[in-house]
């Protein structure tokens, strides 16, 4: 067993690249519209699900992946304007309610769709395992942690170099000084959903090749991600990243020197840990009382 905390650590921190990319999406809707937008682990299904579907039709794996990725934004666009936008007025737990409402809807949508089979997309540079030290790993793993560092670098980027990033930033400090300095926070939130269901998206067709996907795929992802944001601070970006890491350690780490049987319970004690004895999360919410 001493030898093996190498391959615990890595397939923690695999597990962890994706819980980060699912709570930033969380963190963006958040600080956007001070709402928990319950859906965004079915983007991370939608994602994953359309990919397997356009690889199916005969497109090639990188085209797949780019319009599966495209198509969750597209869907997380049209429902942030047939059933967010115009609820943006009611309280939060409305909003929360309908995010939910908005989950089941997808789930059953994905289900007549694609029925109850499970799928799996090839992995992107084969399937040969890679030995590291002592444990081995498998290519996509690579992906999964390269992919996920490039997409917190981009969003990083477009926060910072971009006027609809600085927007959403201003938006998530104090929406009203926003409103009064003529950032329209309409398109903030209309675009925070889009790109939250984006990055849920990368996290599903990252790690189809290895955890296969389906038309629940969202729930465990979602709960995990949220998980991951509440441990890091709901509304830090930094801490989602840093939540999702840890929270994936935590399950490597105790899935392999505890039982597997504990994994996904893992995520839940988090939860319940942070509500008691961290309400604000490793790096603080400057929100917290809106939850």
């Amino acid at each position: 067993m001493g030898s093996s905390w190498l391959q615990f650590v890595a397939g923690g921190l695999t597990s962890g690249a994706i819980y980060a990319l699912v709570a930033l999406g969380f963190a963006i809707v958040f600080n956007a519209s001070g709402a928990i937008n319950f859906a965004q682990g079915e983007f991370v299904m939608v994602g994953s699900m359309s990919a397997v579907t356009l690889l199916g039709l005969g497109l090639p794996l990188p085209v797949a992946v780019v319009l599966a990725i495209a198509a969750a934004a597209v869907v997380a666009l049209i429902i942030e304007r047939i059933a967010i936008a115009p609820a943006r007025h009611a309280e939060t737990v409305t909003l929360i309610i309908i995010t939910i409402g908005v989950s089941l809807f997808l789930r059953g949508l994905a289900q007549l769709l694609w029925g109850t089979g499970v799928f799996r997309l090839p992995g992107f540079s084969g399937d040969e395992p890679i030995a590291v030290g002592n444990a081995t790993i498998l290519p996509q793993s690579l992906w999964v942690l390269g992919g996920a560092a490039v997409s917190v670098v981009l969003l990083a980027t477009f926060y910072r170099r971009t006027l609809l990033g600085k927007a959403m930033l201003a938006t998530s400090y104090n929406r009203l000084a926003a409103q009064l300095v003529g950032i329209d926070t309409r398109v903030v939130l209309f675009a925070s959903f889009g790109l939250a269901a984006a990055l849920g998206a990368i996290g599903g067709v990252l790690i189809a090749p290895i955890a296969f996907t389906s038309y629940d795929a969202g729930i465990m992802l979602g709960l995990k991600g949220f998980a991951a944001a509440m441990l890091g601070g709901l509304g830090s970006f930094a801490g989602a990243v840093a939540g999702g890491l840890l929270l994936g350690l935590l399950e490597g780490l105790g899935a392999g020197f505890v039982s597997s049987a504990y994994k996904d319970a893992i995520a839940f004690v988090v939860i319940l840990a942070v509500l008691f004895f961290l309400p604000g999360g490793l790096l603080g919410t400057r929100h917290r009382d809106r939850v």
